[in-house]
């Protein structure tokens, strides 16, 4: 199957919504067919989440596209993305800044993502399994942070991984319903936007909910 018209009308329905041009570019290049299963690659270009196994879910490309073009990218960032997936929002990411951690805490997705994105040439992109303390302190602080799992609340040890200036992305509500966040760190505040409603799967750990 040829996705490459598929790819290009999913991106040009997305002009209505997304302004930012070089997030169109990043849809419009990486083959989001790679990064779900293949009895799913029929879909690929449907603008609705599609499962991708262990109860995990490749989010919808509208709202992957609206959180990074929340980031404000330049090109020069580092930014953390919480929940690897199957590597699609790292890909996106990597087109468009300097460098990418991601953190997975299912072991088969983190190993599939790792050779799929580094079988396409990926070389910015750094996966780690993640743990129960959130986010990977190691690589921060961050100039902007992408979580694809719902938390109760804005968690304060993301926050604390956060660089002054930097912008976090996040669905916070219940594990059935939830608000997209914009968090722009500040250095004595934070500025806080309402995104608009949103449904992602529970982020596990602390500062989050329990398993």
């Amino acid at each position: 199957m040829d996705f490459d018209r598929p790819r290009e009308i999913l991106t040009d329905s997305l002009k209505f919504q997304i302004k930012d041009r070089w997030v169109l570019a990043a849809i419009s290049k990486v083959p989001r067919e790679l990064f779900v299963p293949p009895e799913l690659q029929a879909l690929a270009y449907e603008d609705k989440p599609l499962a991708i196994g262990y109860g995990q879910t490749i989010s919808q490309p509208y709202i992957v596209a609206l959180m990074i073009q929340a980031l404000e990218l330049k090109g020069p960032e580092k930014v953390l993305e919480i929940g690897t997936g199957s590597g699609y929002q790292a890909a996106l990411l990597a087109e468009l800044v300097k460098s990418v951690c991601s953190v997975e805490r299912i072991h088969e997705l983190a190993e599939a993502a790792k050779k799929l994105l580094g079988g396409m040439g990926y070389k910015n992109i750094t996966i780690g399994i993640a743990g129960d303390e959130l986010g990977w302190k190691e690589h921060a602080p961050y100039d902007g942070i992408i979580v694809a799992a719902a938390a109760p609340s804005v968690p304060p040890s993301l926050l604390e991984q956060l660089a002054v200036g930097g912008i976090m992305i996040i669905p916070v509500g219940s594990r059935w319903e939830q608000e997209l966040i914009k968090v722009r760190k500040g250095q004595h505040g934070n500025q806080i936007e309402n995104l608009g409603g949103c449904r992602f799967v529970p982020l596990i750990g602390k500062d989050a909910w329990q398993e």
